[in-house]
């Protein structure tokens, strides 16, 4: 059975930084381009970040805070997220990228707050 587990979320103080990880089981995350999704309270679904094998996309609102990567050893998708605002609290989900969504995870709850 094919299923994702995000993990790294926590509550963290503006301007601060976090990272996460999304990692599979039942099947290879080097196959797939992956992204990082959230849904803040409220509000619906967003893609916030994604990585194939040659590049990354990124949302305006995170661009040059965030940084996504592939992580071979642990075969992990992670993404590092500086600079932390308030709106950027959420939970953080992965999938794969462009529909045809693989069942989704808990996701991590991340909370930027003073």
């Amino acid at each position: 059975q094919r299923r994702l587990v995000e993990s790294g979320g926590a509550l963290v103080q503006p301007g601060g930084s976090l990272r996460l990880s999304c990692a599979a089981s039942g099947f290879n995350l080097e196959y797939y381009v992956i992204g990082w999704f959230r849904q803040a309270p409220g509000k619906e679904r967003e893609g916030v970040s994604c990585i194939s094998e040659t590049t990354t996309y990124y949302a305006d609102s995170v661009k040059g805070r965030f940084t996504i990567s592939r992580e071979y050893v642990k075969k992990a998708i992670d993404l590092q997220m500086n600079s932390l605002k308030p709106e950027d609290t959420a939970v953080y989900y992965c999938n794969k990228w462009g529909g045809a969504y693989l069942p989704w995870g808990r996701g991590t709850q991340v909370t930027v707050s003073s």
